[in-house]
């Protein structure tokens, strides 16, 4: 098992241990009665994140350089086979995502080319499964699924005018011209892009796999550029060690890829080419050190960054079971870097927004069930102080009790008064960042570019399309400010005024979202930013990039409006839950020193009952916090302590 493999195998338990104890810790909340829909909606929040977490390696590179033999390598030689169809010249035409959905059969699906004729997105697409062609997957044969991978390598020969039409002609690219026939057809893919889904082990605990074509397809496809390649956790730059850096490559690393960071790593695929006989094995070495000081030069990287490998000669090796070869193709020290860079940063990216949530969860169910027990405490208190006393002092106690109800109803009175705030405030964060409101802005920015015949035209029209939805979610933001401010002076007041155990809001913020717009703006200025007059094909192209980057901003104000509307359920969950047991305590009370009143000789009986009551609180308090600890050592477990699956 390779060390890859292995490292992912324990970050998915890591995932079950984590959502076992968060699942326990719910029942618990639920079992002594603390549960309330925001909190139920946390939970799920949480769940969901745990079973929807995905891990993206995105494989790029020129074509015929090795990345179809390199995914089989790392991740399918246990088939004893090629997964993936390898020869010479091109073999993926469209980009392609290798992931597991358990609500769809194995197969592959395929969006028609001539989908980029509408003004959709490939994400547009994936919601509407009528348009895609659906290809049965024969898991059990791996001829039959080799087979059915060569869908990825099929083109076929359209007009000029049809290929144009799409984006993937440019009359200014000469090796285009060239590749015109007599007939005055052009090739191009067949179809746009592939989802296969595989039941791979790996893919179904949550890896996806992104193989993407050559340069062409990656300039001229708004997913990989917007989409695929920036969001991917890992991407793997793929050169020929027999060719080294050539002008293409260079384009895709400073275009779409460039970078130190980490999940960003160059691959010098095919060094077996160096290996020669003739040679001694420490002259090869040296060589191969020399190509590898080369690229990292021209690329503006550090050596580290840069893994020599044998993809075929590796991939040879696994399914021989040839320990040597392998080790000589390098292949372990690529899977290493892999498992030990990237598997912990996307834990630690988990690890951190569960924290977060459970502390607060936790803080809140903790301060609710010490305020249960602090009345209780209070009432027996004043049971026992009743103990030897006339009629006239229980009389005196129940005007007590009275009074407190009546001024606290007064402060809900007040409460009811900051609701309606509430709600107003509510309405008008998305009067700005509703998505009746981003749909306006993205048909405005269409209509002013198809106005425009002009470079600057064009450019204008998506730079106020960015304007305006970034002046959106600061209005949105501003609105979000003022409930948090809002609901903080609520939580102070009845936290002095009436005992109430409240700590501060959740806070909140839209920068997050800000950040992604201004993310999704430079990639667009990357794309289409230098170029002072555009040709025709370029228009269509900026046209169809437009289209993907209406549908990147869509999907963040979505996200947005999701978690403002989680927000406002959640931000006065506290105090609700707060007020809610304080109304329920002060009935309590009057109620028993009513029954004492009637009953004096029941009055031993209530201590009796309160300090029961005491006993199985603290006992909840115990339990409550053991499986609290208990889901933040599971969250903060480190892979290491682990053992893979066999």
């Amino acid at each position: 098992m390779s060390n890859l493999v292995q490292k992912f195998q324990q970050y998915s338990n890591w995932r079950d241990d984590v959502r076992t104890s968060l699942e326990r810790y719910r029942d618990c909340v639920h079992a002594i009665d603390l549960s309330d829909g925001a909190s139920d909606q946390r939970f799920m929040q949480m769940l969901s994140r745990l079973n929807e977490d995905k891990l993206s390696i995105a494989f790029v590179a020129e074509f015929s350089r090795g990345k179809s033999e390199l995914i089989n390598a790392i991740f399918f030689a246990d088939y004893g086979q090629r997964i993936l169809p390898t020869s010479a010249g091109r073999t993926t035409m469209c980009p392609t995502e290798l992931l597991y959905d358990e609500t769809f059969p194995p197969s592959i699906r395929l969006l028609p080319i001539e989908t980029r004729a509408e003004a959709q997105s490939t994400s547009d697409f994936k919601a509407q499964s009528q348009v895609w062609t659906v290809l049965p997957l024969d898991t059990s044969s791996g001829d039959g699924m080799l087979e059915a991978f060569k869908q990825v390598s099929l083109t076929k020969r359209v007009p000029i005018a049809e290929a144009a039409s799409y984006g993937l002609y440019d009359e200014t690219d000469l090796d285009m011209v060239l590749a015109v026939d007599e007939n005055g057809m052009v090739e191009i893919s067949q179809w746009r892009h592939a989802i296969v889904n595989f039941p791979h082990p790996l893919l179904k605990q949550g890896l996806v796999i992104i193989d993407t074509p050559g340069l062409n397809a990656i300039g001229t496809e708004p997913e990989l550029t917007l989409n695929l390649i920036p969001n991917a956790h890992a991407v793997l730059f793929i050169l020929a060690a027999d060719t080294g850096v050539t002008k293409s490559d260079i384009d895709i690393w400073r275009n779409h890829i460039g970078g130190t960071g980490a999940g960003r790593m160059v691959v010098l695929n095919k060094i077996d080419s160096m290996w020669d006989e003739l040679r001694t094995p420490g002259e090869v070495e040296q060589q191969i050190d020399m190509q590898v000081g080369n690229v990292a030069q021209i690329l503006g990287i550090p050596q580290r960054q840069i893994f020599p490998v044998s993809a075929q000669k590796g991939l040879v090796g696994k399914i021989n079971v040839d320990a040597p070869l392998l080790a000589k193709s390098r292949l372990p020290a690529l899977e290493s870097a892999l498992s030990n860079e990237l598997i912990p940063a996307k834990q630690d990216i988990i690890r951190e927004q569960l924290l977060a949530e459970v502390k607060e969860l936790a803080a809140s169910k903790q301060a609710l069930l010490m305020s249960r027990s602090r009345n209780v405490v209070e009432q027996l208190l004043e049971l026992k102080s009743l103990r030897g006393k006339n009629q006239n002092i229980l009389e005196h106690m129940m005007k007590r009790i009275d009074m407190e109800k009546t001024e606290f109803d007064g402060s809900l009175f007040k409460l009811q008064a900051t609701r309606s705030v509430f709600t107003r405030l509510s309405n008008e964060v998305f009067t700005h960042l509703g998505m009746g409101v981003m749909k306006d802005e993205i048909r405005h920015a269409r209509e002013a570019m198809e106005r425009s015949k002009f470079t600057a035209g064009l450019r204008q029209a998506v730079k106020e399309f960015f304007r305006q939805a970034l002046h959106n979610l600061e209005l949105s933001a501003q609105k979000t400010d003022e409930i948090g401010e809002m609901m903080s002076v609520m939580y102070r007041k009845f936290s002095t005024e009436h005992g109430l155990a409240l700590s501060t809001p959740m806070p909140f913020s839209l920068e997050k979202y800000s950040q992604e717009i201004i993310m999704i703006e430079k990639l667009y200025h990357k794309q289409f930013g230098t170029a002072t007059i555009l040709t025709t094909p370029q228009v269509v192209l900026m046209q169809k990039f437009f289209d993907s980057i209406a549908s990147r901003v869509r999907q963040s104000f979505l996200q947005a409006n999701r978690d403002v509307e989680a927000w406002l359920k959640v931000v006065m969950a506290p105090l609700e839950a707060q007020i809610g047991e304080h109304k329920l305590q002060l009935r309590r009370r009057k109620k028993s020193i009513e029954k004492i009143h009637l009953a004096t000789d029941s009055l031993e009986e209530k201590v009796l009952a309160f300090e029961q009551m005491q006993a199985e609180l603290n006992a909840q308090q115990e339990q409550l916090k053991h499986l609290e600890n208990e889901l933040k050592i599971a969250i903060l477990a480190q892979l290491g302590l682990y053992r893979a699956a066999a």
